[in-house]
């Protein structure tokens, strides 16, 4: 049976089913709405659709009459669907090329543009532009993912996540001997080199780590590269599926799993920090990498865009565009408007809490700055 609306004869036998590149996400704020995210992976382009339209797309799995779906539909509604309103469903998912028999849309269409051709190729510059590193990010992440995905299991996990506690406990109470090695190592060009290049390495890691963690989680790698604006180039890795892995638990392991490698990159030199008969240079080397590296790490946690902390927040926050739903929702009721109370109580929990993290994480933040600086500066 062809993707458009059958005939008024044949509607309630009808078993439309979405095509298998076709993600639904969970339940999602948006604004003082709840909406749920579909994604056709075929063309890379989604849309936002109501709990309503969304308990009728996810059943659409070729098992399912639309009379069926739509006497499930009547009992959670308490309305039933006539003709006109299914056929203008399906063929907005049709024309979407959603459904099965359906032409799948390119990139090109589905943005509006004319067609493959006029695709657009990326731009590069002195100044800014990418470059993908391998042709199949994703047959690459599964490389990786069979190289060092045990460690992913809680035999090992633990007593990892033990260490790091334990090396961000010593760092913590060693924070001043720390700050002074920092110093003397920015009085030293050649030491100074060497630190930077090990942290950018990091950084790499720290791709590579969201990269493995999607794939453990059945998420898709899109793109591992790098990207420059100059005078900084850094690795990027785009998790194609991110926001339709099948948990929020997953979603957020995965975008926890670059800041952990960054510190789990700090462990063997924290251990030789400690314990190796190391000279001064190098152990003050050591302890600025380990000071360094670790504010790099829990920068990373900071929930503002586009860290990935403001990731791990929107998944806590169930929210999507949760920055800018925010600050809509706290300008409305910093003027007292009504609108602000039309919000959900859970859109305002979610709003208010999130907005009062991310002041007081931005507090934080310059605070720990402003001090490390003044304790850098000559005396």
């Amino acid at each position: 049976m062809s993707a458009a609306a059958p005939g008024a004869d044949a509607l309630a036998a009808y078993r439309p089913a979405l095509r298998p590149g076709v993600l639904l996400s969970d339940a999602l704020l948006h604004g003082a709405a709840t909406v749920h995210l579909i994604k056709d992976t075929d063309s890379d382009s989604s849309f936002k659709v109501g709990p309503k339209e969304h308990f009728l797309i996810a059943r659409m799995d070729g098992e399912h009459t639309l009379g069926e779906i739509g006497e499930a539909y009547a009992q959670a509604y308490g309305r039933r669907l006539d003709h006109a309103r299914w056929q203008q469903i399906l063929r907005m998912l049709g024309t979407r090329g959603l459904l099965t028999g359906a032409p799948a849309r390119t990139s090109a269409e589905a943005a509006g543009g004319p067609g493959p051709a006029a695709s657009a190729t990326p731009r590069r510059g002195v100044l800014r532009g990418s470059i993908r590193l391998v042709a199949d990010a994703d047959a690459t992440a599964a490389r990786l993912h069979r190289a060092v995905g045990f460690l992913l299991a809680p035999g090992w996990m633990v007593p990892l996540l033990t260490a790091l506690v334990a090396m961000e406990a010593v760092i913590a109470l060693r924070a001043g001997e720390l700050l002074q090695a920092t110093r003397e190592v920015f009085t030293n060009p050649v030491l100074l080199t060497g630190l930077a290049t090990l942290l950018w390495f990091s950084t790499a890691l720290h791709e590579l780590a969201h990269a493995v963690v999607a794939r453990h989680n059945g998420g898709k790698v899109a793109e591992i590269g790098l990207r420059w604006r100059f005078p900084v180039l850094i690795m990027y890795c785009t998790v194609d599926n991110y926001l339709y892995l099948g948990s929020r638990r997953q979603r957020i392991n995965t975008a926890l799993a670059g800041a952990v490698m960054n510190l789990l990159f700090l462990l063997p030199f924290c251990a030789l920090w400690l314990f190796a008969p190391l000279d001064d240079p190098t152990h003050d080397a050591f302890g600025a990498l380990l000071l360094l590296g670790s504010a790099q790490a829990l920068a990373m946690l900071v929930p503002l865009p586009p860290l990935d902390g403001y990731r791990i927040a929107g998944q806590l926050c169930g929210a999507t565009e949760l920055a800018a739903s925010t600050a809509t929702y706290l300008r409305l009721a910093a003027r007292r408007d009504p609108a602000a109370a039309g919000y959900p109580r859970r859109a305002r929990t979610a709003y208010l809490g999130y907005g009062t993290c991310a002041v007081l994480a931005l507090v934080l933040v310059l605070a720990v700055v402003v001090a490390a600086v003044v304790h850098l500066l000559p005396a």
